[in-house]
């Protein structure tokens, strides 16, 4: 009566169950004595050696439900520094806050070497800002955002709420790296109103520009993630215009299809950008 209310059956039930696996094995699992059923020595024996195959069975089971409820995997990310020091390490807190059984690779790289890296599948997702069209490679906006000045936080600049070109003239400025692609969105900007970009420091990174402005060598024009994020600038930040757009971007293989993995990080992403500035995700 015991076994049949823990295994939630009848008593005949279980008589017939006992009956199968004894027909099955072809040798007796328990003995009555008293009038109560005991195990045999064989039974006692195959319990033994059946332990870690239940083990086994409880774990494939727990990670079955992982699987489905999309808390395990493995993802392997890589990303420009923009991104890479700004909008992602929020996400990936949230995103393995929820699913501690998923491991991931995380590298940050020129956009060259984030291409690459998707295209040999090295990494499965790739982030970065201002890209065209790829060629092996699927491109999908994220969200929008738009270039800002930065300066030491007592700079004459900050009784402005929005800075343009004319305002940085005969400023010291640190200018992003001709060839880059927001180095030429800025230069795009300045040839829009008429004016030269010129620059007393050129810098690749735009997190290299924030720790120059924060050290007071001159002024820049940034994507919005690097200031607050990284490092944790201490830095006055304004609008810049005219508006210089920096559209972050989600990359992957044209051939390989996003893991479920994948694809829950890509709406963590969304909704860290949402979170830290403001903006709605695409």
């Amino acid at each position: 009566m015991a076994a049949a209310s823990e295994l939630g059956l009848s008593q005949p039930a279980v008589s017939n169950a006992i009956k199968s696996i004894e027909l099955n094995v072809g040798f007796p699992l328990f003995e009555r004595i008293n009038n109560r059923l005991h195990p045999t020595a064989e039974a006692k024996f195959l319990y033994d050696e059946a332990d870690p195959l239940f083990a086994i069975h409880d774990a494939f089971a727990a990670k079955l439900e992982d699987l489905r409820e999309n808390r395990s995997g493995r993802l392997r990310l890589v990303a420009t520094p923009p991104l890479g020091y700004g909008i992602l390490p929020g996400a990936l807190k949230r995103f393995l806050a929820r699913r501690s059984g998923t491991s991931v690779f995380f590298d940050v790289r020129r956009l060259e070497g984030v291409v690459d890296a998707i295209e040999r599948g090295i990494a499965e997702l790739g982030f970065a800002l201002n890209i065209g069209a790829l060629p092996n490679a699927r491109v999908e906006p994220l969200f929008e955002g738009e270039m800002v000045c930065v300066f030491a936080p007592d700079h004459p600049l900050a009784a402005l709420d929005v800075v343009t070109p004319a305002d940085l003239q005969g400023l010291p400025l640190i200018g992003l790296e001709r060839g880059t692609r927001l180095g030429e969105a800025v230069r795009r900007s300045y040839e829009s109103v008429g004016l030269p970009y010129r620059f007393a420091v050129e810098v690749r990174y735009c997190n290299t520009a924030c720790v120059l402005a924060e050290s007071g060598v001159g002024v820049a024009i940034v994507d919005p993630f690097s200031p607050s994020r990284g490092a944790r600038h201490d830095l006055a930040v304004r609008r810049f215009r005219p508006s210089t757009p920096a559209v972050a971007y989600a990359i992957w293989s044209d051939v390989r299809p996003l893991s479920r993995t994948a694809q829950a990080f890509l709406q963590e992403v969304k909704s860290e950008s949402a979170r830290q500035i403001n903006l709605p995700p695409l």
